[in-house]
């Protein structure tokens, strides 16, 4: 009987999106990063049982870039900073070695 080969998650990133450091992985995981940004984001303004549009309000934007925002398109440091803040929910950030807390 024939023995099937197994493979890690991080050896199937390899295989089919490419190694860490090549172009495709690195878009591949700030993808990533944006969607899970944006992800946390919309699971703060729901349990603070707010629309977009009231977060938007709250932020100072529209309610379709509160829906942007969500969906990881055009995040900023500055962006992410002020939906929590906007929210009044501690967050914390680390950008290599330097922390930043809200709230």
């Amino acid at each position: 009987m024939e023995k099937i080969k197994l493979y890690t998650h991080d050896e199937m990133l390899d295989r089919v999106v490419g190694e860490k450091g090549t172009p495709r992985r690195d878009a591949m995981d700030a993808e990533l990063q944006s969607y899970i940004i944006g992800e946390a984001i919309k699971q703060a303004r729901k349990e603070k049982n707010l629309t977009q549009e009231q977060l938007g309000k709250l932020m100072g934007v529209q309610r379709a870039q509160v829906s942007r925002i969500e969906r990881g398109h055009n995040l900023t440091v500055g962006t992410i900073v002020r939906a929590f803040k906007a929210m009044g929910v501690p967050a914390a950030f680390s950008f290599g070695g330097v922390s930043l807390s809200l709230c």
